[in-house]
C-alpha cells in the first residue's frame, strides 16, 4: 500500500485529506519569538486579520528531517509498503530538500520524494490525484507518470495587492525585482512547472482583465479553483468575470494557508487551473 505525504501549503480541504488518508505535515509560522504550526495553532481568519499589525514580519520554516522520518516510519508501522512525499516547489521553499534528506536516511519502507513544481492547490490537486491512484492500487511508477503529465497542465495565476510582504520575506526576489514600486501597480504572479514569473499591471481592474486573458490562453479548462488570502469578495469578483471560461462544476474557493499568505500579503487572489488533455 502506497501512502501519500505532503505539507500544509497544499491547501486541500480537510474532508479530502481525511477521505484519502493523506498525511499533511504542518510547516511553521514564526511571529516574533513564537512558532505556530500552520493550520493547527492559529486559524486562517485570525492570521489574516492580524497580519498587517504584527510588530515583526512573520517568517516561515519547514520541520527538520527528523520530523519527516518520524512520519515515514509511523506510516510504515500502520502498513504502508511505500511512501510518496510531495512538496511545495523547490524554487519557493527548502521543504522538499529536507524531505529528501530524511528519505536518504534509513526508513522502514522506500520513500520517493517529489518536487511538485507548484504551490497551494496547484500542488493540492497533484496530491489528490496521487492519493486516488494509490487507493486503487496503482504502482509508484504509474503514479509518478500521472503527476508528471498533470504538472505540465497545471497553472497558477495570482494578483498581489502589494509587494510589501514579498519584499519583507525575501522570497521570490528575482521574480519581483523588475516590478518596481510604482503607485497603483498590481503585480501578477504566475507559476508553472517550478518556474515563477511576474508581470506589472496597472490598477486592480486591469489585473482582473489580465487574469481572464491568462485563463483564456490555457483553455479548455478541466478543473479550476479560486485561491485568496482571506479576500472572498475579490475571489467572487474574479469568478464572475471568468465564469464563461470555467468548467460547469462549482468552482472551489479556498483561503491560502498562512505559510504562503505571510509572503503574499492580504487581498491576494488568483486561480489554480488544470488544462484539459
Amino acid at each position: 500500500m502506497i501512502r501519500i505525504v505532503t505539507d500544509s501549503t497544499c491547501d486541500l480541504p480537510s474532508s479530502i485529506v481525511e477521505r484519502l488518508q493523506i498525511t499533511v505535515l504542518p510547516l511553521y509560522i514564526n511571529i516574533g519569538e513564537k512558532a505556530y504550526l500552520d493550520g493547527v495553532d492559529m486559524s486562517r481568519q485570525t492570521f489574516y486579520q492580524k497580519l498587517p499589525t504584527f510588530e515583526t514580519h512573520p517568517t516561515t520554516a519547514a520541520p527538520g528531517p527528523d520530523v519527516f522520518q518520524q512520519v515515514y516510519n509511523q506510516l510504515a508501522a500502520e502498513g504502508a509498503t511505500e511512501i510518496l512525499s510531495i512538496h511545495i516547489a523547490e524554487s519557493l521553499s527548502a521543504t522538499v530538500n529536507i524531505a529528501r534528506v530524511a528519505a536518504k536516511e534509513k526508513t522502514a519502507v522506500p520513500v520517493t520524494v517529489l518536487d511538485s513544481g507548484q504551490l497551494s492547490l496547484g500542488m493540492g490537486f497533484m496530491v489528490q490525484t496521487a492519493a486516488q491512484a494509490a487507493a486503487r492500487g496503482a504502482a509508484m511508477t504509474e503514479i509518478l507518470a500521472l503527476l508528471a503529465e498533470q504538472g505540465a497542465r497545471t497553472h497558477v495565476f495570482a494578483i498581489i495587492d502589494t509587494l510589501t510582504y514579498l519584499r519583507r520575506s525575501g522570497r521570490m526576489n528575482g521574480v519581483v525585482a523588475g516590478i518596481g514600486s510604482i503607485l497603483k501597480i498590481k503585480p501578477l504572479l504566475k507559476m508553472h512547472q517550478g518556474e515563477a514569473t511576474s508581470e506589472r499591471v496597472r490598477t486592480l481592474n486591469n489585473a482582473y482583465q489580465r487574469m481572464v486573458a491568462l485563463l483564456e490562453s490555457v483553455r479548455p479548462i478541466e478543473t479550476a479553483a479560486l485561491v485568496h488570502t482571506h479576500s472572498p469578495a475579490r475571489a467572487e469578483t474574479l469568478q464572475q468575470l471568468a465564469a464563461h471560461l470555467l468548467p460547469d462544476t462549482k468552482t472551489t474557493s479556498v483561503d491560502i494557508t498562512p505559510v504562503l499568505g505571510a509572503h503574499l500579503g492580504p487581498n491576494a487572489v488568483g486561480f489554480v487551473c488544470l488544462t484539459a488533455r
